[in-house]
């Protein structure tokens, strides 16, 4: 789906995450964020004060998404609600974008997945290390056989105090270290290695600062009825296996007794790296080696924000192919949660056994069931979750057959 415009109106929801990407939607030449979406007016004001032109301020995102001036929507809240805006979002006929991590499950991630690719619109993940010159320049070697056959990596992030609660959305379930500081990592290396598909997962992860009011951002000090609360992982580490052979080492800890870290190392057949700091090793025939510091010139963008926001609106309006789009979130997604699913089971999970693709359903309907589904939506007030299950269709062809007059999935 390309517009025929000169540029995207976006949507941002959640002044969190939402505020460097919106940013760098706002600052690109062809984007332009006309709503804001949060619960706290006060915070939308604030962010609206750096944004050029007019906005509109929503506390309903279900209100926002069903505005005809809104072409595209970015999703930055908690995990627990990156799925539900989502998917409003697409049913309404929006592009989305979402930050990391796709979702708080699998299960929540297949739906959107599934929902996003049958809607026909841009689907896409804002990854700020994926997209960061660093990452990409590892990549870029990859790509060209610098490494030779890559192998195996490392990828960590390690804080020494850094749970965050000032949103309990982290601290509750669906939250964690792993799905906050885990997924940058994760996903990065893997991507790095060339998106290769994961066979199994092996795992360990608890919650042993958190829960005790130790650990938190800045040494912070959380009222006891915070940490009370805690229902996730702290802590979170395993062993992914690929079904080339490759294996993955991968950690994340929000608090540890150890200095912070943000680390990715590969290993290969020719050559191998280090991403903190950015440094190459070869070692040639003759047994000499070659270590390298990599200094990287000023790149095209000022951040990996403005990469992002600026492939998002490409695909968009130039009908580029997405670099990020949601699956690619799903399969992370589902190497989290088979890691955490081990942790929990104490035995490996294959990553079958923790959900493949979903069927998408029947999305041809004869004139008697359309004109079925349209009066139990209208006469008896169904969801298009209720109509959906019903007529063995997704959620977002319930909604297209309803809406359309050209009852395009009609046979």
């Amino acid at each position: 789906m390309v517009l025929e415009k000169k540029s995207v109106r976006i949507a941002v929801v959640g002044m969190g995450i939402g505020k460097p990407n919106g940013t760098a939607l706002a600052s690109n030449p062809r984007g332009n964020v006309v709503a804001l979406c949060d619960l706290l007016e006060d915070r939308m004001k604030d962010f609206a004060k750096d944004l050029p032109g007019e906005v509109k301020f929503y506390t309903d995102y279900k209100e926002m998404c069903k505005a005809s001036d809104i072409d595209a929507v970015f999703v930055g809240t908690p995990n627990q609600w990156h799925v539900p805006i989502a998917l409003e979002a697409v049913r309404n006929g929006k592009h989305v974008m979402v930050t990391k991590p796709l979702a708080d499950s699998e299960e929540a991630a297949q739906k959107l997945v599934a929902e996003a690719e049958d809607a026909g619109v841009v689907n896409m993940m804002s990854l700020s290390t994926r997209f960061g010159d660093t990452c990409q320049h590892l990549g870029t070697l990859a790509r060209d056989n610098y490494f030779g056959e890559l192998y195996y990596a490392r990828a960590r992030s390690v804080r020494r105090n850094g749970i965050p609660a000032w949103n309990l959305g982290f601290i509750k379930k669906g939250g964690g270290a792993f799905r906050d500081m885990g997924v940058h990592v994760l996903d990065s290396a893997w991507w790095i290695l060339g998106l290769p598909k994961p066979v199994a997962v092996l795992g360990a992860a608890g919650a042993k600062f958190g829960p005790r009011g130790r650990g938190y951002w800045n040494r912070s000090q959380p009222p006891q009825e915070t940490y009370e609360q805690y229902e996730s992982d702290d802590y979170a580490g395993g062993f992914i296996t690929f079904e080339n052979g490759l294996g993955l080492q991968v950690e994340s800890f929000w608090a540890s007794h150890q200095p912070d870290e943000f680390q990715i190392e590969l290993f290969g057949t020719e050559a191998g790296a280090t991403m903190s700091p950015l440094r190459l090793y070869r070692t040639d025939e003759s047994g000499t080696s070659e270590d390298i510091n990599v200094n990287l010139p000023p790149g095209k963008y000022s951040n990996s924000w403005d990469a992002i926001a600026d492939h998002f609106i490409a695909c968009i309006l130039d009908d580029v192919k997405c670099q990020a789009p949601l699956r690619h979130g799903l399969i992370v997604q589902q190497m989290m949660e088979g890691l955490l699913k081990s942790a929990e089971t104490g035995r490996e999970v294959q990553i079958e056994e923790i959900g493949d693709q979903p069927k998408r359903g029947n999305t041809k309907m004869s004139v008697p069931k359309v004109k079925e589904l349209r009066r139990l939506r209208d006469e008896e007030n169904w969801t298009y979750d209720e109509l959906a299950q019903k007529f063995g269709i997704s959620d977002t062809c319930a909604w297209n057959i309803y809406q359309r007059n050209t009852w395009k999935h009609v046979k």
